[in-house]
């Protein structure tokens, strides 16, 4: 553990995430007066420059997401900006990511708490629901399935404007990166209740939701 601390035990399945560590350190920044945190993270402001003129830090050297797509994108509209008069800005809220495991889970936008601490509690409703996709009702499920769960974080102050999505079942990574266009774009819910749903997909649950999560009501698992 990091503090040092050994620990056993036995599980059947183990999750193994290493992360990235910037060696800012070793290209001696202080030399140019390149300042960098602890853990040698760059700050940077929105244009992803430094706080030396002309240094600019992109990718993993961010306090952002760690995901090579985005660096390759953040990379790209960097040189736009610098030699061909772009003005388009990374979007480091709106990314779409998912975690590979035996049930996905993939994600795009604001977490529930993080929603809430931007936007406050009194202006976030959050719908979601359990739902058993086709593929699980014609065959025998194995043991990781069943918990299938969607969720869409909805700022109130912005006619519902959706600022988080939420994912848990199978092709999680089709679902997240389908939808995340839908974030960048401003999607509200009702957006979502007027998009016509592919059936039997599991990403039509996206356009049926209607519990919130305020209501307290049961979100039991329903099939196709």
């Amino acid at each position: 553990m990091q503090n040092g601390e050994e620990k056993s035990d036995i599980y059947n399945t183990v999750l193994f995430a290493i992360g990235r560590k910037p060696l800012t350190d070793k290209i001696n920044p202080e030399a140019i007066g390149l300042k960098y945190d602890p853990n040698g993270k760059i700050p940077v402001n929105e244009e992803e420059l430094t706080n030396v003129d002309n240094v600019y830090a992109i990718g993993d050297l961010l306090n952002a997401p760690e995901l090579t797509p985005l660096a390759i994108q953040s990379g790209r509209l960097l040189a736009k900006r610098l030699y061909n008069g772009s003005k388009i800005l990374t979007d480091y809220v709106n990314v779409p990511t998912t975690v590979f495991t035996p049930l996905e889970y993939g994600s795009v936008g604001l977490s529930e708490d993080a929603a809430i601490a931007q936007y406050g509690d009194e202006n976030i409703e959050v719908y979601h629901t359990m739902h058993t996709p086709t593929e699980q009702v014609v065959r025998e499920a194995s043991p990781l399935e069943g918990y299938n769960y969607a969720k869409l974080v909805c700022n109130k102050a912005e006619n519902e404007r959706i600022v988080g999505l939420h994912y848990l079942g199978p092709n999680a990574g089709e679902v997240t990166g389908g939808f995340g266009l839908g974030l960048i774009m401003g999607a509200t819910k009702t957006d979502f209740d007027r998009l016509v749903g592919i059936h039997p997909t599991s990403s039509e649950v996206f356009t049926t939701m209607s519990i919130t999560k305020r209501s307290g009501k049961s979100i039991d698992v329903e099939d196709c």
